[in-house]
């Protein structure tokens, strides 16, 4: 009798350890979100787009995508890499850009659109960090590490250089990050798709450093919004000072002109082939 019960107590403890050890293989700590403590450094360089569906230098390529290369004295970032290899591999070329000069790659989501050039990076030089949101897919990851490269998973807002930070995981869905550069001006935020809404990226990065943002380059996905929906947008980006918009890739035809007649001079058109340099 004493052993049936042992034996039921033993059964009892093992399913409950099992379960108990189940939730923490599920869960996955991570850091507290870093908000308001970004202390980034002011830096100098420029950033050029390497990959849009809006053509800005005539000799480039255009395809559906983004890609924007970031230089600094302290490191050399591409965020984005396109959807067409071939695409890339052409305005690189075009550009004059020294693929052997690219420090690290960060991913603003994991659609193809964004993350398709990512062989014509890594097929020349491998072993460097790849970062991108938490909860990007494990066969995204694993196709990365394949091409040679280190994918380093985020979540919370990390600070890559002294001057140039990624924002918090957001969900749209898809998740997204964008890329925060410090300049003495203020920051630069550089967006991918935006999915989870370019107001509420700007935010994250007006919170996360308490700085003027200078501007806001990248796709807005902001291609079937109504007026009601970019009045909003845009309520949101004046309330938190935002100086310049320069929208491009899936913000929509539509929508890039409502952002250039909002904002006038303070509109910066871009695509493939435009370079900006910031101090």
């Amino acid at each position: 009798m004493l052993l049936g019960i042992n034996s039921r107590q033993f059964l009892i403890a093992g399913i409950l350890l099992f379960l108990i050890g189940g939730v923490f293989m599920l869960y996955r700590p991570t850091e507290q979100p870093a908000s308001g403590i970004l202390q980034l450094q002011p830096t100098s360089g420029s950033l050029t787009v390497l990959f849009d569906n809006y053509l800005y230098e005539s000799d480039c390529q255009t395809e559906w995508g983004y890609g924007c290369l970031v230089e600094t004295p302290e490191m050399t970032v591409l965020f984005d890499t396109g959807g067409d290899p071939a695409v890339l591999a052409y305005n690189i070329e075009t550009l004059g850009v020294d693929v052997q000069e690219i420090d690290c790659i960060v991913l603003s989501h994991e659609h193809w659109d964004h993350i398709g050039g990512l062989e014509v990076i890594l097929g020349q030089k491998q072993n460097i960090p790849v970062y991108v949101p938490g909860d990007f897919s494990h066969h995204v990851m694993s196709s990365i590490r394949s091409m040679g490269g280190e994918c380093v998973e985020l979540g919370n807002a990390t600070k890559i250089t002294d001057s140039i930070a990624v924002t918090d995981t957001l969900n749209g869905p898809p998740v997204e990050h964008s890329l925060i550069i410090k300049t003495s001006d203020g920051i630069i935020l550089v967006t991918g798709c935006s999915h989870p809404g370019v107001q509420n990226l700007a935010r994250n990065a007006y919170e996360l450093t308490e700085d003027t943002i200078q501007l806001v380059i990248g796709g807005y996905h902001l291609g079937s919004a109504t007026n009601y929906m970019l009045d909003r947008t845009c309520d949101v980006l004046d309330e938190i000072d935002v100086e310049c918009v320069s929208a491009t890739h899936c913000t929509g035809d539509d929508s890039i002109q409502y952002f250039r007649d909002r904002y006038g001079e303070n509109f910066i058109e871009s695509g493939a082939g435009f370079h900006y340099e910031f101090i």
